[in-house]
């Protein structure tokens, strides 16, 4: 009498996503991005990005020739990820003005950057150190990665805001040029003081209030000077 086959058993079968072409390159990026979020840029390693995405360590060389591609790669996504946080605290700020003056939406647009730079490095600190841990120039847009979904970097959303301040008359064309890398040096090193430094301890109110006096002074420094004479 033949023995009857045993029945298949249901709710064991383990399936493996298949990667074709970039989508494999985009999941490592985003295994690289939460391994970031959670632990930092050392945390960006390949042999765990590729366990969690389900493939084996050998299948990761295809797009990315070692540990440091990827981790730029997840460099230009985060920065990304401030740009965006760049732009949203742009529209929130620009959306609250009353009225019509161009002075003030320039105003407005300005320090919503820097109030959204630092809102990111605080809300995403893992993110904030991976966006700068590699050597790349950010300065630049060689990489459309590194820009947020309005097109622009970081750097160029700050120049923007710059020229808006140009264009309503509250700098002038000789203060024009470097003023990015006082206004993001200024910004950054408050960014880095809360996060990883000795002003981690602020309370949210003390960091609101040290970062609208450090962009207070930032506008004052580089605005056009009041004529006194």
């Amino acid at each position: 009498m033949a023995s009857t086959p045993p029945a298949p058993k249901t709710g064991t079968t383990r399936t493996r996503s298949t990667y074709r072409h970039g989508n494999l390159r985009r999941a490592l990026i985003a295994a690289g991005l939460e391994l970031a979020r959670e632990s930092g840029p050392d945390a960006v390693v390949l042999r765990e990005a590729t366990r969690r995405v389900g493939v084996v360590p050998n299948a990761a060389y295809r797009h990315f020739a070692d540990r440091d591609a990827l981790l730029a790669a997840v460099s230009q996504s985060a920065m990304a990820r401030l740009a965006a946080t760049m732009e949203t605290e742009i529209t929130t700020a620009t959306a609250a003005l009353a009225g019509d003056d161009p002075i003030a939406a320039a105003r407005a647009r300005f320090r919503a950057v820097g109030h959204g730079y630092l809102t990111f490095a605080q809300a995403e600190p893992g993110l904030f150190r991976a966006a700068f841990t590699t050597h790349a120039d950010m300065t630049q847009a060689e990489d459309e990665t590194a820009a947020g979904p309005a097109g622009r970097t970081p750097f160029q959303i700050l120049g923007d805001a710059l020229d808006d301040l140009l264009d309503a008359g509250l700098l002038t064309e000789d203060r024009r040029p470097g003023a990015e890398f006082l206004a993001w040096s200024a910004v950054h090193g408050l960014a880095v003081l809360l996060v990883d430094g000795p002003l981690r301890g602020l309370t949210p109110t003390q960091t609101r209030t040290s970062t609208d006096d450090l962009l207070d002074m930032i506008e004052h420094g580089i605005e056009q000077p009041t004529d006194t004479t």
